[in-house]
């Protein structure tokens, strides 16, 4: 057997696929040429892993390489290991195809889905955030600080996680050519370097600040404004304030849920607001004019004579704001009858009675 590419990853070769690709990371990360500039034995050595894992990520090739020692081609004697195909032939560009196998095949050599070539702007994490409420601030909003946790961008690289060389610096994946060739069976095929995009240039230096991840941990006490006519079940967006986005990608938001606080006078329906009010048996029986408390200040109601027990009265936009229009409040009465163990309003009471002469209960038959 030629080339152990076993020994290569430091793996057994009965390691399965995922110990596999933990491994290539590990390593390609620590020995990529981006990340060790200038150093030919890091540059080698980053190749032999590339080679190793190219095998050994393929399950195909993994097989044969594990029944015959080699994969494609057997190699001619004599051909210091150059198969058929180094004749020249230079391949075929899927490039311009959009996203085949042979470009996810290079990328997935190459940065191992996350490692350390190429990394796509992405952006960042929506955060989410759970605050109560008091009713009033829920009808009529409110501005408020919270505290928050979140991932900022790293003021140092911007977010990116490298830092620009003093001058033009050359992609070592691909030597500034902006492409990378894959050779299978007799066939040579070149794709985009995943390491620089395509552009031929570094990446840089890795941010010292925050050792190239590109963000920070960060505890910031921010302004929101919740907006009036929230209720419990509301989100409010936030725009911008989630964890910063990757290789200078936008930030997420932050999704504040809310819950509104019960009130001790008022229930809400809707857009409308809901009050029951005590009233004496004399205001019921002659009528009176009463300060109503509202979500918007006290008002004044009108009661006209005769007024029963779960009579309800409108008090127009006085309830809550919500983009269709402000709804109304509603009061509902409720007679609260004089103190019975007052002897003189007993008296009173039983006057009453017989000056009334009528029982309610009379048109119901019952005596």
């Amino acid at each position: 057997m030629g080339k152990d590419y076993y020994r290569t990853l430091g793996v057994d070769r009965k390691a399965p696929a995922a110990e596999i690709k933990k491994t290539y990371r590990k390593l390609a990360r620590k020995y990529h040429p981006d990340l060790n500039p200038g150093d030919k034995a890091a540059e080698a050595r980053f190749k032999e892993i590339q080679e190793a894992y190219s095998v050994l990520s393929d399950p195909k090739k993994r097989s044969q390489y594990d029944q015959l020692g080699f994969v494609g081609e057997p190699p001619p004697p004599g051909a210091g290991g150059q198969g058929p195909s180094s004749s020249g032939f230079e391949g075929f560009d899927f490039s311009d195809y959009g996203t085949s196998s042979f470009k996810d095949f290079f990328e997935h050599i190459f940065s191992g889905g996350a490692g350390p070539g190429r990394v796509e702007p992405e952006r960042g994490e929506d955060l989410h955030y759970s605050m109560t409420v008091a009713f009033d601030d829920a009808v009529n909003g409110l501005q408020t600080r919270i505290r928050l946790n979140r991932q900022a961008a790293c003021p140092s690289c911007g977010g990116r996680g490298h830092v620009p060389d003093a001058g033009p610096s050359k992609c070592l994946t691909c030597g500034g050519s902006g492409r990378v060739f894959m050779q299978r069976g007799s066939m040579k095929f070149s794709s985009a370097c995943p390491a620089c995009g395509g552009s031929g240039t570094g990446r840089g230096r890795e941010c010292s600040a925050c050792r190239g991840q590109g963000t920070e941990d960060r505890s910031e006490l921010i302004t929101v404004r919740i907006p009036g006519g929230v209720d419990t079940g509301s989100t409010v967006r936030i725009p911008g304030k989630g964890n910063a986005g990757r290789n200078g990608a936008p930030p997420g938001d932050l999704f504040i849920s809310i819950d509104v606080a019960p009130h001790p006078l008022f229930r809400r329906e809707g857009a409308n607001i809901s009050l029951r009010l005590p009233i004496t048996v004399s205001e019921a029986t002659l009528g009176a004019k009463i300060e109503v408390p509202t979500l918007h200040g006290p008002t004044t109601i009108k009661i006209p004579p005769g007024t029963k027990s779960g009579q309800k009265f409108r008090i127009r936009d006085k309830g809550v704001p919500l983009p269709a229009g402000r709804g109304d409040q509603f009061v509902e009465v409720y007679i609260v009858p004089p103190p019975f163990d007052n002897q003189r309003v007993r008296e009173l009471m039983k006057e009453l009675e017989t000056l009334s002469g009528e029982n309610p209960r009379d048109k119901m038959g019952v005596h």
